[in-house]
């Protein structure tokens, strides 16, 4: 048990966002991109143990974003987790992605560099912009979490997929287990599956296909498959805690619960993907015991 609390001690460990709202270049873009931001940025910061970065507009500037970028560097350690979304328009030339920002862009590979020296091992990329397929190659690396609002940098069309992931992150029915703790599979499925859903019910061709890709070979996957090992990272990686969890976090004998429900979570995950080679019984047994110690931790939680 004591390399299992290990294993989920990041949970109450820091966790930075960097959000960022680009250049619109049109009224009702530079409006709906503020907006985003300042509702992003209102959820992340009721997150326990937050440490939030968030620009937009004229503030949005490369010179800016290097800066925050080299001071989670100096700041985060390996149990944290940073979480950086980008809202907003980019453009794939064939070559590379961009992030529009006043003055110079951004580029995947600039935004690849500056996270390179990140200590933290959670880490989690949502690219919710325009061509911002164009990316994931750029972004991709072992480990982290990659999440783009198309499938190419090819898909140019403004967007509806921002407007779904901070949906995901205020609205409980994303939090697909109910155990207040929304996970990067989790906000990118419910995302991905109202963007689908807008498109058919207004009756248009779909302009954006969302991915999701967590290894550094990963191409993305539209609709990831946990039981054949796909998202599993996603599916363990927290992007933000809900409801009596953010005050809970707070207290250290409840962290001390919140690790071993982790843990236990983590173990139910490993049984489901070993359970096509192990006889039924055997799973059976093992699925009960553990969601038994599952109830007995979330007894004490909800005290």
């Amino acid at each position: 048990m004591k390399l299992l609390f290990l294993l989920a001690s990041p949970v109450m460990a820091a966790t930075f966002y960097v959000n960022v709202g680009g250049l619109g270049g049109q009224e009702d873009y530079e409006t709906r991109f503020k907006s985003n931001i300042e509702e992003l940025d209102k959820l992340t910061k009721a997150a326990p143990d937050a440490k939030v970065f968030s620009v937009s507009g004229a503030q949005a500037t490369k010179v800016r974003l290097k800066e925050i970028f080299a001071q989670v560097a100096h700041e985060a350690k390996p149990d944290d987790t940073v979480v950086v979304t980008l809202i907003g328009h980019g453009t794939f030339d064939g070559f590379d992605y961009k992030f529009n920002l006043p003055g110079p862009d951004m580029a995947a590979k600039d935004l690849a560099l500056w996270m390179l020296p990140i200590a933290a091992k959670r880490q989690v990329v949502v690219n919710t912009t325009s061509a911002s397929g164009g990316s994931l190659a750029a972004l991709r690396q072992e480990g982290r979490v990659v999440i783009t609002a198309t499938k190419s940098g090819t898909e140019k069309l403004s967007t509806v997929f921002p407007r779904y992931w901070l949906e995901a992150l205020r609205d409980p029915q994303a939090d697909a287990d109910k155990n207040e703790t929304i996970t990067a599979l989790e906000a990118y499925r419910y995302a991905e599956s109202k963007t689908t859903k807008y498109y058919e019910t207004n009756k248009r061709l779909a302009t954006e296909h969302p991915l999701l890709a967590d290894t550094a070979s990963a191409a993305g996957f539209r609709i990831p498959d946990t039981t054949k090992g796909e998202a599993v990272i996603a599916m363990r990686t927290p992007v933000l805690l809900l409801g009596s969890l953010q005050n809970a976090a707070k207290t250290p004998e409840k962290q001390a619960l919140l690790r071993q429900r982790e843990a236990l979570e983590q173990q139910v995950d490993n049984l489901k993907l070993r359970k096509a080679a192990m006889p039924a019984d055997q799973y059976r047994l093992e699925l009960r015991n553990l969601i038994l110690q599952l109830a007995r931790v979330q007894q004490e939680l909800d005290k």
